[in-house]
């Protein structure tokens, strides 16, 4: 995905539709999640673009640590929500 900011692009990891985008920012790397709102987080990872009606997102900043199994269960939410609209049709 090209941005005006990032004419090379951005990644975008996808899986019948987009499940989430990466960018680069001044001080933090952010996975934002186009359908976060309608995601389950009981790990309460998403910590940014908390006021939208559709994206969430993560921010990681230097020294934080990783919650692996919190974000995979965040990345397969993602995934099921791409892939239950595939099987409504």
């Amino acid at each position: 995905m090209e941005k005006a900011q990032q004419p090379d692009g951005v990644p975008v990891w996808s899986h019948n539709g987009i499940v989430c985008v990466e960018n680069t920012l001044k001080n933090a790397v952010r996975l934002t999640f186009p359908k976060g709102a309608q995601m389950k987080d009981p790990k309460k990872l998403f910590n940014t673009r908390l006021d939208s009606n559709t994206v969430r997102a993560i921010d990681f900043h230097e020294g934080d640590t990783l919650d692996e199994a919190g974000l995979k269960a965040l990345i397969l939410e993602a995934v099921k929500q791409n892939t239950s609209k595939v099987r409504e049709r």
